[in-house]
């Protein structure tokens, strides 16, 4: 089983590089093909709310990478560390790009319809968005009972990051956002089957 998990966790890196380089060839080819979008335009909105998204992905992974000496572990959260600081990179410098604020006074998610959703306490901007009071016990937890507890957060993250990209990929107009929106659905399942595996080798059920 670990020989498996191991043989994953590579394809899923793979997957994930070659989906970054796949989208930064995408945005070279595109130029500024795509008109520029309104501040209230999905395009607009997903960028700054999946900034936001990724910024907590990337402090979970690099918290449970302080309290785990266990490499699979390490290793998977390294790699979302890495992939999402990039990604946020890319989304925060079309914003840029397009002259449009970063933040926004709508409520998060307004571009898929769903500004009004119930907040699963403070902290939890977005679907699976962890509390600030979840995001304090992982700081409080070492090895094991830390692993465990990061691969159900991620993963629940990670599903909440699917469904803002799908809405991405059915709203969005740039085309190479829409492209990176897709590559961020397929590598996200992708290691949320990973998480799957690695906790069922640790005696835990993954999250439904």
């Amino acid at each position: 089983m670990r020989r498996r998990v191991r043989r994953t966790a590579a394809g899923a890196v793979a997957a994930a590089l070659l989906a970054a380089g796949a989208v930064t060839w995408a945005v070279t080819r595109d130029g500024g093909t795509d008109p520029v979008p309104a501040a209230d335009s999905a395009d607009a909105g997903f960028a700054r709310d999946m900034a936001v998204h990724h910024q907590q992905g990337v402090e979970m992974a690099y918290l449970v990478r302080d309290r785990t000496d266990d490499e699979e572990v390490r290793r998977l959260a390294y790699d979302i560390a890495q992939t999402q600081a990039n990604q946020r990179g890319m989304l925060l410098g079309w914003l840029d790009l397009w002259e449009l604020p970063k933040v926004s006074s709508d409520p998060p998610m307004t571009w898929m319809g769903m500004g009004g959703m119930p907040s699963a306490g403070p902290g939890s901007l977005m679907p699976g968005m962890a509390t600030d009071a979840e995001m304090a016990k992982l700081d409080t937890l070492s090895g094991k009972r830390a692993e465990v507890y990061f691969l159900r957060l991620m993963t629940e993250h990670h599903k909440g990051g699917v469904h803002m990209a799908e809405g991405c990929v059915r709203r969005c107009s740039v085309k190479a956002e829409k492209r990176l929106a897709d590559s961020m659905v397929e590598a996200q399942r992708s290691e949320i089957a990973l998480m799957a595996d690695l906790l069922r080798e640790r005696g835990a059920t993954p999250p439904a």
